[in-house]
């Protein structure tokens, strides 16, 4: 078990690794790609670095992360959960591990936009879900869908199959990542509408109306909103909130960086994942 694990290998996240790791704190970060650095061809407006690209900033601090210690794993975290008992954990599955620590930090990014589909908004909360974990109950013996096509919308599939009437996965035109299970049925056409009065009730689809009471919204991978969502943290407006010392309202869980809310730059990132890594470690000695 890590004392903290980081889920982001961006600014933020590795920002946090650097002050937990060189603190003597097991560190490990997970993360599954650069994210929006990525497309920063001269980042010219951060400390020291004129001129270089986003990849290789993202690099030389991954890079940095590892020297002093962090323990870095790529991969794609579908699943977190928190264990009580004697000792409070987290534990958190990737599509293949599972991992636990004791602290967990949120520095995934801010989250990616969402389809634009004539009612998506209006039902969001009335019928629409982020969190699959957190409202499956609502649905049970019901027919619900799942928009997504990764192995993030199987994963909230898993979630909802125990207890709705039947799960659909609606793709929304786009081709499939993975091999979903037959227990799903699999539905790749374009969404040209979400229906409803009070609450939803279907979906136009390309070829005809499909009735569903609820609509779990998993596309791409799961960001540090839906993720916070997952464990009961407050989030408004696709942001976690934080206080001082970037701790969400769940004792063990901080968040920093793009996925909080104000400004998104890199010189953000790296102040949020300093305050956040001083203060897990403060938070781990004190519980000691």
């Amino acid at each position: 078990m890590a004392d903290v694990l980081i889920i982001g290998g961006g600014p933020a996240g590795v920002s946090a690794a650097l002050y937990t790791a060189r603190a003597g704190i097991s560190t490990k970060i997970i993360y599954k790609d650069m994210g929006a650095l990525t497309k920063a061809e001269k980042v010219d407006n951060f400390y020291g670095t004129p001129g270089i690209t986003g990849p290789d900033l993202i690099k030389m601090g991954l890079a940095q992360a590892e020297y002093v210690g962090a323990e870095i794993e790529i991969g794609e975290v579908v699943k977190i959960q928190q264990q009580f008992g004697e000792k409070t954990y987290f534990e958190v599955e990737t599509v293949n591990a599972s991992y636990t620590a004791r602290t967990l930090l949120l520095a995934t990014g801010s989250s990616r936009a969402m389809p634009k589909i004539p009612g998506l908004e209006a039902y969001d909360g009335k019928g629409i879900s982020h969190c699959a974990l957190c409202d499956a109950f609502f649905y049970k013996g019901k027919d619900v869908a799942v928009l997504g096509h990764s192995q993030y919308a199987l994963s909230e599939a898993k979630e909802l199959l125990p207890l709705a009437k039947s799960v659909t996965i609606l793709t929304n035109g786009n081709d499939p990542e993975i091999d979903f299970p037959p227990e799903l049925t699999l539905r790749k056409e374009k969404i040209n509408e979400v229906l409803g009065e009070t609450r939803l009730t279907g979906v136009n689809l390309e070829s005809e109306i499909l009735p569903i009471d609820g609509l779990f919204i998993a596309l791409g991978t799961a960001g540090a909103t839906a993720l916070a969502r997952k464990l009961g943290a407050f989030t408004e407006n696709n942001t976690v909130i934080i206080d001082e010392n970037t701790r969400t309202n769940i004792p063990g869980l901080w968040a920093a960086g793009d996925c909080t809310p104000g400004m998104k730059q890199i010189a953000k990132a790296v102040y949020q994942g300093a305050i956040a890594g001083t203060d897990i470690v403060r938070f781990l000695r004190e519980v000691n």
